[in-house]
């Protein structure tokens, strides 16, 4: 990990990634045992030092389920070394380091100090997505540093920090940024409060140090790619030709419609049915394929890689035999709850590369997104990301183990990727996707009931291969405010769709066409 590391790092069903994560960090709370003891990093010294407690935000101190960043994962030496900086480079403090899973270990910290009445503010570190910690400290009247560890808690961070803007918490700033500097500039604002001022003074220093740290916008111009796209209302009509499978649990529902586009839900079994049934030669044949067109594999068995291709079958299979345009899977409670017996990662990865649709999670208002999206470009796949935001490069970084090749269509230019294991859980087989840097790129999501298009457009810069989090990281500056990027995540959860193109003119042509809004969150 190197240095810039130090301080970086869904919708609507059962058993998607927020809750099957938050059930796993809910176990884990046990291995965790009793708060830690706190630990202070430099001895009592002259009163006039502020206090400081540090808690971290995490299932334990060893990761030991999947989840972000993965499975397995050392916090210890990431905490030991934001400890150190903190003690070294922030001299007008002391500092008390404690951990918490969740809101009662929280509460209990939050009682303990009230009653010692020995501390001056709180910076909490997001370490897993989704431990409810800050929003207890928040509570506390105190001035409260929001930080995130980037690959790591970064889903929670940013829905937790959109919900203390939306609400204007009074006591709560915040920093977003891969650079330690960034870290110990925030803290320092912690004197504003010991210099007479109030807690908005605190909140209002951190902004200006968050905002002296991002840098300015650079080039947006972007490469030359012209998007043939359809006019709203042919998009409109395309829609209502369109579906999309939803694979939830054991269940099969009625039909039902989101834009235009039908959903109808289907059962773990009948996808199992379709996988057992697919043929082995073609399957090895698949395999064989992605074998050939991998610039590397690590970490994934042949077999790993004929099931995978089975599972690709199997969703093909079921799309035609339902006359479907899509398909998108609950594949963490499928797959651990040991009702699939392979990720459809690559099988997803295959159907978007080849013009279909294949979406995570069983998120069905992302795996709609994506078939707006594709039919608004005709033909352009989507990828679903789990966003981080970086202020320190002005960045948003769209993560995930699944993404295809083909930003510009079937028939476009391919670009490199890798086969790897599933990051969370170093199982199963997944994709990281090399994607094309220097185009300009629209994200979306829609919201059905506010009959909604959220968007923002974002120059495609570099891919990050750190090992932590989902494999794929296409990293992108934003067109537009930074900071205003930070305000939707709590209304409209963490999954973003980006496609290749600039789509503004035509997203709003979309939704006057369909009668919807339009809601620009950069």
């Amino acid at each position: 990990m190197n240095e810039n590391h130090l301080v970086s790092g869904c919708a609507g069903c059962p058993m998607n990634r927020r809750n099957f994560l938050t059930r796993a960090g809910t176990a884990a709370a046990g291995a965790l045992g009793v708060l830690a003891a706190p630990a202070w990093l430099h001895a009592a010294e002259p009163k006039d030092k502020m206090r400081i407690r540090v808690v971290y935000a995490l299932h334990g101190e060893q990761q030991t389920g999947p989840d972000w960043p993965n499975k397995g994962f050392d916090f210890r030496p990431v905490m030991d070394r934001i400890n150190t900086t903190l003690a070294r480079q922030c001299k007008g403090f002391e500092f008390v380091s404690s951990l918490a899973t969740g809101e009662e270990q929280a509460k209990k910290l939050l009682e303990q100090d009230r009653a010692a009445g020995n501390i001056d503010g709180y910076l909490v570190y997001q370490m897993n997505c989704w431990n409810q910690v800050v929003q207890t400290f928040a509570t506390s009247a105190k001035p409260v540093l929001y930080a995130d560890f980037q690959f790591a808690g970064s889903g929670g961070f940013l829905v937790y920090t959109s919900a203390f803007l939306k609400n204007k918490a009074p006591n709560v700033g915040f920093v977003a940024s891969s650079k330690p500097k960034d870290l110990v500039e925030a803290v320092k604002c912690f004197q504003a409060v010991k210099q007479g001022g109030t807690v908005a003074d605190f909140v209002a220093a951190t902004a200006r140090v968050r905002l002296k740290g991002t840098p300015g916008a650079g080039r947006l111009a972007g490469k030359t790619d012209p998007v043939k796209c359809l006019s709203g209302d042919e998009c409109v009509r395309h829609l209502k030709e369109a579906r999309i499978l939803a694979v939830r649990d054991q269940t099969s529902g009625p039909t039902t419609e989101m834009m235009g586009i039908k959903v109808d839900q289907i059962p773990f079994a009948e996808l199992n049915e379709a996988w057992q049934k697919a043929d082995k030669d073609e399957a090895r044949a698949v395999a064989d394929r992605w074998t050939k067109g991998a610039k590397r594999i690590e970490g994934v068995s042949r077999e790993t890689l004929e099931t995978s291709a089975a599972m690709y079958l199997a969703e093909k299979a079921l799309l035609k035999k339902h006359g479907a345009t899509g398909i998108t899977i609950n594949c963490l409670g499928g797959f651990y709850g040991g009702h699939i017996h392979a990720y459809p990662c690559l099988g997803f990865y295959q159907l978007n590369s080849d013009g279909l649709i294949g979406g995570c999670e069983c998120d069905v208002p992302s795996a709609a997104t994506m078939v707006i999206g594709t039919t608004l470009t005709q033909g352009r796949p989507g990828y679903i990301s789990d966003p981080v935001i970086d202020t320190s490069k002005r960045q948003i970084i769209y993560a995930h183990c699944v993404a295809h090749n083909k930003a510009f269509g079937p028939a476009g230019k391919t670009n490199p990727y890798e086969i790897l294991t599933h990051s969370e859980d170093r199982q199963g087989a997944s994709i990281r996707s090399i994607l094309p840097t220097g185009y300009m790129t629209t994200s979306l999501q829609i919201e059905p009931k506010r009959k909604e298009i959220l968007f923002h457009r974002a120059l495609a810069v570099a891919n990050d291969p750190d090992d932590r989090a989902c494999r794929t990281k296409l990293c992108a500056e934003p067109v537009g405010d930074l900071e205003k990027l930070f305000g939707m995540w709590d209304r409209w959860g963490w999954h973003r769709v980006t496609f290749y193109g600039d789509l503004q003119g035509p997203i709003y042509a979309l939704a006057d066409a369909a009668g919807w809004k339009v809601v620009e969150e950069a």
